[in-house]
């Protein structure tokens, strides 16, 4: 039994490595067939890789081949170029040489030509010299002063024209500047004068004022330094003082009094007291609002407060401190329109009339007397010397000078600022005509614009163009000589040819 088994188990155990055996063998024989076929495929790709190499090979090559022809070609016209250029250079070089030698023979025969109009021409010299019976020096110097001569008149003709021009140019632009200044500032400073009359409830009251003995009316006069003057006149009394301040001062407490109704010495002197902090008070703030409107700062209190003055002084009916502070404005936009300081200029007009805040109590012009005063405070002489220059006493040395001058002129000579009485202005008229009349050949004169312009008639058959002109100049020289006026007179002849028919 135990060697059946053994020999089952032998038997099994070769069977089971038979079994495997040939597990492997086969595994061995499809590794083998897997591995061939590995092979072939590689070398399949490898073959396909080469085709590819090869086809890539012979296109490179082909290409380069291309290119290589191309280079080749390129390099052939270039070759061909350079040879034309080489061919042209030599031309052009035996065309250069051929033209120098040329030239060379031109100018042998120009120095021969230039050698031989030399000696014509000193032989024609010696001849003229013969014949004229001087020297070519002397000959020179007559040509050069009979040229210099033409080109001084030449010159002096121009420089007239120029400056005629230059003169033309300045006007037309003064006009506009002065036409814009205008139209900006156009403000109205005719006002109308402080009342030195001062009505009364009932003459009755006339009495009151008096009080006994008069002690009223000389306490009255007393404090405020203003004459009252009582007359006939029903139902009004009279203020005269050259002083405005004390005018309006004594203005204010006699109505006060008057409405108060109670009149005796002690009651005026508060009354005048309490009109003079009111008016003072009235003083600093117009000085204030009068340098705040025309951008001038810094001024000082006793400038402000005389410059507030003003408010009550008058001239020809022209509020004076309306008056200067248009001057300050007009004066610091011509200065703009100009180039010069507009600082300078606004500063001067508005203090250029501060004299006639004093000038009832300083002798001298008040021009002089307002830079006498500026003088303590302001530190530029500029501005001092174009408020003594604006009436012409002093000499101008500066632009702010002239434009605060025009600027004072401007404001003066507006309509109604320079008013007269009825009967001042109608002989002004009247002299205007009279004047006019007084020449040969007139017909009628008119005197129109509140006498700024004179109109004038002539007769046609006497009076020609030129003599319409020259007359025009004579008149004006005339005016200008014999009467006192503000501003200008413009003066305007007509010369009129009329023909006259009738169709019958």
């Amino acid at each position: 039994m135990v060697l059946v088994g053994l020999g089952c188990f032998v038997v099994g155990g070769i069977a089971v490595f038979l079994v495997r055996r040939m597990s492997a063998s086969r595994r061995v024989r499809m590794a083998d067939d897997e591995a061939k076929r590995l092979i072939a495929e590689a070398q399949e790709k490898h073959k396909a890789a080469l085709l590819e190499a090869k086809e890539a090979a012979i296109n490179m090559k082909a290409e380069v081949e291309a290119s290589y022809r191309e280079t080749r070609a390129e390099l052939q016209r270039l070759e061909r170029r350079l040879g034309q250029k080489e061919e042209n250079l030599e031309r052009r070089e035996e065309s250069l040489q051929r033209r120098d030698h040329s030239i060379a023979a031109k100018e042998r025969e120009i120095e021969k030509l230039r050698t031989r109009a030399e000696e014509l021409q000193h032989k024609q010299q010696q001849q003229l010299e013969l014949v004229a019976n001087m020297s070519s020096a002397e000959a020179r110097e007559i040509l050069l002063k009979q040229v210099d001569a033409e080109i001084r008149d030449e010159a002096s003709r121009r420089v007239r024209e120029m400056e005629a021009a230059v003169k033309e140019e300045g006007d037309q632009k003064a006009r506009d500047i002065l036409a814009q200044v205008i139209q900006r500032v156009a403000g109205d400073v005719v006002a109308e004068t402080t009342v030195s009359v001062v009505s009364l409830p009932g003459d009755d009251m006339k009495g009151r004022l008096i009080g006994r003995e008069g002690r009223n009316i000389r306490a009255l006069e007393h404090a405020t330094g203003v004459d009252l003057i009582i007359d006939d006149t029903p139902g009004a009394v009279t203020l005269s003082c050259f002083d405005p301040v004390r005018r309006e001062i004594a203005r204010i407490a006699l109505e006060r009094l008057i409405l108060d109704g109670r009149i005796h010495p002690a009651r005026i002197e508060e009354m005048v007291q309490k009109a003079r902090n009111e008016v003072e008070a009235t003083i600093r703030t117009e000085g204030e609002q009068a340098a705040n409107k025309t951008g001038v700062h810094g001024l000082p209190p006793d400038l402000i407060r005389l410059l507030g003055r003003l408010k009550y002084r008058f001239s020809y009916g022209q509020n004076v401190l309306a008056h200067s502070v248009e001057v300050a404005l007009l004066a610091g936009m011509m200065a703009a329109e100009t180039g010069a300081n507009v600082e300078l200029a606004t500063r001067a007009g508005l203090l250029h009339d501060i004299g006639k805040a004093v000038d009832f109590e300083t002798e001298g012009p008040h021009a002089q007397i307002g830079a006498d005063i500026v003088k303590q405070w302001e530190k530029s002489p500029l501005v001092i010397r174009a408020i003594a220059a604006h009436h012409g006493e002093v000499d101008m040395i500066n632009a702010e000078s002239f434009i605060v001058s025009a600027a004072d002129a401007i404001s003066g000579a507006r309509p109604g600022a320079r008013r007269e009485s009825l009967e001042q202005y109608l002989k002004h008229l009247e002299a205007l005509e009279t004047i006019a009349n007084s020449f040969r050949g007139v017909e009628k004169s008119y005197a129109i614009q509140a006498g700024r312009e004179i109109r004038i008639l002539v007769k046609p058959e006497e009076i020609d163009d030129m003599g319409a002109m020259r007359l025009a100049r004579d008149i004006v020289k005339k005016v200008e000589e014999t009467m006192s006026y503000p501003g200008q007179i413009k003066v305007t002849v007509v010369r009129e040819t009329r023909a006259v028919d009738y169709a019958r």
